[in-house]
Protein backbone atom coordinates (compact mmCIF):
# COMPACT_ATOMS: atom_id res chain seq x y z
CA UNK A 1 0.00 0.00 0.00
CA UNK A 2 1.47 3.19 -1.12
CA UNK A 3 2.19 5.78 1.59
CA UNK A 4 0.26 9.24 0.29
CA UNK A 5 2.24 11.57 2.38
CA UNK A 6 5.26 10.73 0.24
CA UNK A 7 5.92 13.01 -2.69
CA UNK A 8 6.30 11.16 -5.91
CA UNK A 9 8.39 12.97 -7.79
CA UNK A 10 12.14 14.08 -6.43
CA UNK A 11 13.36 17.57 -6.25
CA UNK A 12 16.93 17.24 -6.10
CA UNK A 13 19.23 17.17 -7.50
CA UNK A 14 18.85 20.89 -8.68
CA UNK A 15 20.87 22.30 -11.78
CA UNK A 16 24.35 24.10 -10.65
CA UNK A 17 23.92 27.63 -11.15
CA UNK A 18 25.72 28.73 -15.08
CA UNK A 19 27.96 30.84 -13.08
CA UNK A 20 29.53 27.69 -11.14
CA UNK A 21 28.23 29.60 -8.02
CA UNK A 22 25.82 28.67 -5.15
CA UNK A 23 25.54 31.57 -2.45
CA UNK A 24 23.35 28.74 -0.57
CA UNK A 25 26.51 26.08 -0.69
CA UNK A 26 27.86 27.75 2.14
CA UNK A 27 30.79 26.23 4.74
CA UNK A 28 27.93 27.25 7.22
CA UNK A 29 25.77 24.84 5.42
CA UNK A 30 28.37 22.13 5.30
CA UNK A 31 29.57 22.76 8.75
CA UNK A 32 25.56 22.21 9.85
CA UNK A 33 25.08 19.15 7.98
CA UNK A 34 28.07 17.72 10.54
CA UNK A 35 26.64 19.34 13.33
CA UNK A 36 23.49 17.31 12.84
CA UNK A 37 25.36 13.87 11.87
CA UNK A 38 27.48 14.67 15.10
CA UNK A 39 24.26 15.12 16.93
CA UNK A 40 22.45 11.76 15.92
CA UNK A 41 25.95 10.00 17.75
CA UNK A 42 28.02 9.84 15.39
CA UNK A 43 31.42 10.33 15.62
CA UNK A 44 33.00 14.20 15.34
CA UNK A 45 33.38 15.61 11.79
CA UNK A 46 36.98 17.55 12.37
CA UNK A 47 39.34 15.96 10.36
CA UNK A 48 39.88 18.30 6.88
CA UNK A 49 39.36 14.98 4.93
CA UNK A 50 36.38 14.13 6.53
CA UNK A 51 35.04 17.30 5.53
CA UNK A 52 36.02 17.44 2.17
CA UNK A 53 34.39 13.57 1.91
CA UNK A 54 30.96 16.03 3.38
CA UNK A 55 31.43 18.70 1.02
CA UNK A 56 31.40 16.31 -2.13
CA UNK A 57 28.85 13.96 -0.84
CA UNK A 58 26.46 17.06 -0.15
CA UNK A 59 26.94 18.87 -3.49
CA UNK A 60 27.03 15.82 -5.89
CA UNK A 61 23.30 15.44 -3.50
CA UNK A 62 22.36 18.82 -4.42
CA UNK A 63 23.64 19.56 -7.58
CA UNK A 64 22.70 17.61 -11.31
CA UNK A 65 25.63 16.34 -12.88
CA UNK A 66 25.84 17.77 -16.28
CA UNK A 67 28.30 15.62 -18.21
CA UNK A 68 25.51 12.52 -18.19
Amino acid sequence: MPDDRLPSAAHYPVPQPETGEDPRFTRGLLFDVARRIEDAGYPPISAGRDLVRLMEALFAFCYRDESR
